[in-house]
């Protein structure tokens, strides 16, 4: 049985080679993009509100909501990097139930794409609120004999974030594949029910660690000034 469809290469010249994670990957982003058109193509502010454009509302305040509480903060400078990391694990997890096709995220090198963007937002973000120097200071935060727990730590979650969603979805796929093999009827279809409720869990799942990993890149900075303006009171 196939475990992932990085081997499956479709188009090659050179180095270079298309296989079908790339496609499926690439299939997830024109969706995503049609969708959004439909979304947008005839905004309203009034009462009545088209289904895309209602539904597509619904999903952004609920992502605020949930930025909001986890950051404690205004959510709009990561509300585009975050909604669109959820909503692009979620529907390559919907693939789930399509006959023939093999989600991307159960490719151990597209969620490991993905853990490499959370692992650079990360930084990012930190510095456009805090700065360089605020950013590193929490490297040595409380002590510099932090500095290599922080950067163990920092690669082991990116680490953690990719191999947790591949696993999950490369799972279920397996297992419902097998079950459709041996027994084509009820049971398959139970199975790919329940993998399509997992890989909404893990999109939310994924979504909610970088937000929290980004929560606490930004206020580290905050809160290592705060304990360095504290002893330089208590020292004067």
């Amino acid at each position: 049985m196939e475990v992932s469809p990085d081997s499956t290469v479709i188009w090659s010249w050179g180095f270079a080679h298309i296989n079908l994670t790339l496609l499926y990957t690439w299939g997830v982003m024109a969706l995503l993009t049609f969708f959004a058109w439909l979304a947008t193509r005839k905004l309203s502010i009034g009462p009545v509100l088209s289904r895309w454009q209602n539904f597509f509302e619904s999903v952004i305040v609920l992502a605020q909501r949930h930025i909001r509480d986890i950051i404690g903060m205004e959510p709009q400078r990561y509300l585009p990097f975050l909604a669109t990391l959820f909503l692009f694990i979620s529907l390559s997890n919907l693939l789930i139930v399509v006959p023939g096709v093999h989600p991307p995220t159960g490719s151990l090198s597209t969620t490991a794409a993905l853990a490499l963007c959370v692992f650079f937002a990360v930084p990012a973000y930190s510095i456009a609120e805090r700065g360089v120097r605020g950013y590193l200071k929490h490297y040595v935060h409380p002590s510099p004999l932090m500095l290599p727990f922080h950067v163990i730590g920092e690669l082991t979650r990116t680490l953690t974030l990719a191999v947790r969603l591949f696993g999950s979805i490369m799972s279920e796929f397996m297992i419902a594949a097998a079950l459709l093999a041996i027994i084509p009827f009820l049971l398959p279809v139970v199975m790919k029910l329940f993998g399509l409720l997992i890989g909404q869990i893990q999109a939310y799942i994924f979504a909610v660690l970088a937000t929290i990993y980004i929560a606490s890149a930004v206020t580290a900075g905050e809160q290592a000034r705060d304990h360095t303006s504290g002893k330089e009171a208590s020292n004067g």
